[in-house]
């Protein structure tokens, strides 16, 4: 059987990890880079792998690369500390490697829960990730967010899926609202100008995508929830955006 290498990157994630790696464990390695926790993250981790890397967070990218750089195998799969390995996708990405497969990369379906519920609208299912791949024709898209893994050749689909626990609480979703929005807002900055109008078509229009043409409503109150922090989402990147374009400049 070709041998696999877990890639997980994390910090301050106590609450998570246990399981994540848990789920994992069956792999030939664990690459664990921590972006210096506070917590017992890093603790954790070293019950579960002797390679435990400690590494100052410069962004998603950077710390993504630095995990690849440290796998042993060519053939990765790489997870988040809020997702977790479905038993059915273990079997699957085992029989693949064990019948040395021809393809490049995997689209590995994520299973997205909001709270307590799987969301199955919004688009935010099969919401196809590439996680399992060969990295030695791989490279990573350099971006501030949702930047993801783009592979050289053949590509499959796999059937089973990552459980993704995106969404545990309110507070902690308002939170990442904050982090990504700006995240998207340094992307947007040099480009369109962003004006008042921005602040109230663009949102409306993203609520009505995701609750209607999504069918966020099959979802009943999960739905309309995902719906409006995906209209607050688009609200602060433009407010934010916004914001960096006119942003005086410091003064020395």
């Amino acid at each position: 059987m070709v041998k696999l290498s877990v890639v997980i990157i994390a910090g301050n994630e106590e609450k998570n990890i246990t399981d994540c790696l848990e789920s994992v464990k069956w792999a030939d390695e664990i690459i664990f880079v921590d972006s210096e926790s506070t917590d017992k993250t890093r603790e954790i981790a070293n019950q579960y792998t002797p390679k435990v890397f400690i590494k100052k967070w410069e962004g998603f990218v950077e710390q993504r690369k630095f995990s690849l750089e440290k796998a042993s195998y060519d053939w990765v799969l790489s997870l988040d500390a809020d997702e977790r390995v479905s038993r059915e996708l273990k079997l699957e990405i085992e029989e693949i490697l064990r019948n040395n497969n021809k393809k490049s990369g995997y689209w590995v379906p994520r299973e997205n829960y909001f709270l307590d519920k799987v969301i199955k609208s919004c688009g935010w299912y099969p919401d196809y990730q590439m996680r399992l791949f060969n990295k030695t024709v791989t490279t990573i898209a350099d971006r501030k967010v949702h930047e993801g893994f783009e592979v050289k050749g053949e590509t499959g689909h796999l059937k089973h899926h990552i459980i993704h626990l995106t969404h545990q609480n309110i507070t902690e979703t308002i939170r990442k609202i904050n982090e990504y929005s700006y995240l998207q807002a340094l992307e947007k900055k040099n480009g369109k100008r962003v004006k008042a109008i921005n602040f109230i078509l663009n949102p409306i229009a993203a609520f009505l995508n995701h609750f209607i043409s999504r069918k966020g409503y099959k979802d009943g109150i999960y739905g309309l929830m995902v719906s409006l922090f995906h209209m607050m989402t688009n609200l602060m990147t433009y407010m934010k955006t916004w914001e960096l374009q006119n942003k005086k400049p410091d003064v020395e």
